[in-house]
């Protein structure tokens, strides 16, 4: 049987987890996050959000070397856990790499119309009183059809291209805060609040769950380590990630005004990012009969899951459609999933019996994602789902189910290589 290709290394791994993280959504919905909790609430919004993940990014990085599969969070669940709750684990994970696909898709024309007006024509519909314009559909498109052939091809060819425009966007990231420290004026950071402080910080830390997911994307891949790649490093990756990530938008939230220019970089940064993610994930279903087996199906030449890159293209286009109206309901909605993943993933590490530190972790990591879920599902609670959020999310429920019927008779827990990943 044809296996994934072993090309990856440290800097690869990094590049795979930061993009994931950081594309364009801090710069298409920082309106929104601003007026959440004005610039003083939202650095420490991402603050707080990123100082609580780091015990979830030590769970990751101990589960990844335990358990090196490509299925990441459905794999350590299926550990411990029966097939239906790995399956729906692993399908909540999916959303939240795969959203930002059309995300990036739906960005990269509102950023162009930005720079380049004349974009703004030919309006074919309107979705939620947003105009859905041709330009910015063809545009998508293009972008869309490029990733997914480059990914097709190969991933020493992704990561080639997630390090390059990881370490252009950096660069131009700093260029830019330098400009900005430069003229910029703090007269601009009034009010330091849109709310009371602690509302303002609640607001925007409800969405870091998803502007600052990634660094678990990292076991998506681990099956695509080259020989020789120390097993701590992806540890390393993990937390440099987070790091990196917090710096970053310490830094755009600071100086949002002046970074413009590297906003595409960016989206391709991203986006090429989870389409990586999301295939592998949907791959490692299929080769457990969590999803339909063509998933599993790897390209004899290329090494990659070729069924799987494909239907990610070709899903991206479809929900890219829903315009811009589709922008904040994607985020509210992805930062959902991602935390019921991370907290799949912490009830399997603290199932694993891991040492005192690794206990406390798994129980602190329960304790802040079943928070972040909380306050997206409590009514009472300022920020939470609106009728959008709800109905999106009960579409892919029942899009899972419908998918699952067909092969949750077929699924084998026998063959411990699968349940372990790969030798």
């Amino acid at each position: 049987m044809t296996t994934l290709a072993r090309k990856l290394r440290l800097i690869d791994y990094f590049a795979l987890g930061f993009g994931v993280m950081v594309g364009t959504a801090w710069l298409v919905v920082m309106d929104d996050i601003l007026q959440r909790g004005g610039p003083l609430g939202a650095l420490l919004g991402f603050t707080t959000g990123a100082l609580m993940l780091l015990p979830i990014g030590y769970v990751y990085g101990q589960l990844v070397r335990a358990i090196p599969d490509a299925a990441g969070e459905a794999a350590y669940v299926a550990r411990f856990f029966p097939p239906s709750v790995s399956f729906a684990t692993g399908w909540m994970m999916f959303l939240s790499y795969f959203l930002t696909c059309p995300f990036e898709a739906l960005a990269a024309g509102r950023i162009s119309g930005y720079l380049f007006p004349s974009l703004n024509r030919f309006e074919l519909y309107r979705l939620g009183g947003y105009p859905v314009y041709l330009p910015h559909v063809l545009l998508g498109l293009t972008i869309t059809i490029v990733l997914i052939w480059l990914n097709y091809r190969g991933i020493q060819t992704s990561a080639r291209l997630g390090k390059t425009t990881t370490f252009t966007f950096l660069t131009l990231v700093v260029i830019f805060a330098l400009a900005g420290a430069s003229h910029g004026s703090p007269a601009n950071f009034r009010p330091l609040f849109s709310h009371a402080p602690l509302l303002s910080v609640l607001l925007v830390w409800q969405v870091v769950p998803w502007l600052l997911s990634g660094f678990e994307s990292v076991g998506k891949c681990a099956e695509e380590a080259r020989p020789g790649f120390q097993a701590r490093d992806f540890s390393v990756a993990i937390l440099l990630t987070i790091f990196v990530g917090l710096v970053f938008f310490w830094v755009v939230i600071s100086a949002v005004s002046y970074i413009m220019a590297s906003a595409l970089v960016a989206l391709l940064q991203a986006f090429n990012a989870n389409v990586v993610a999301s295939s592998r994930l949907l791959f490692a279903m299929g080769r457990r009969n969590l999803l339909d087996q063509k998933m599993a199906r790897v390209h004899p030449k290329n090494q990659t899951p070729s069924t799987a890159i494909i239907t990610v293209g070709i899903a991206t286009a479809l929900a890219m459609l829903l315009g811009e109206a589709g922008l904040v309901p994607i985020l509210e909605v992805g930062a959902l999933a991602a935390a019921v993943g991370w907290m799949s993933a912490c009830a399997a590490y603290l199932r694993m019996r891991p040492n005192l530190r690794g206990r406390a972790a798994a129980a602190f990591g329960l304790l802040v994602t079943g928070l972040m879920v909380l306050v997206k599902v409590v009514p009472v609670v300022p920020g939470h789902f609106t009728r959008y959020e709800w109905i999106a999310l009960a579409i892919w429920i029942v899009l899972g189910v419908l998918i699952t019927l067909p092969v949750s008779g077929t699924y084998r827990q026998s063959e411990q290589r699968v349940l372990v990943g790969p030798n």
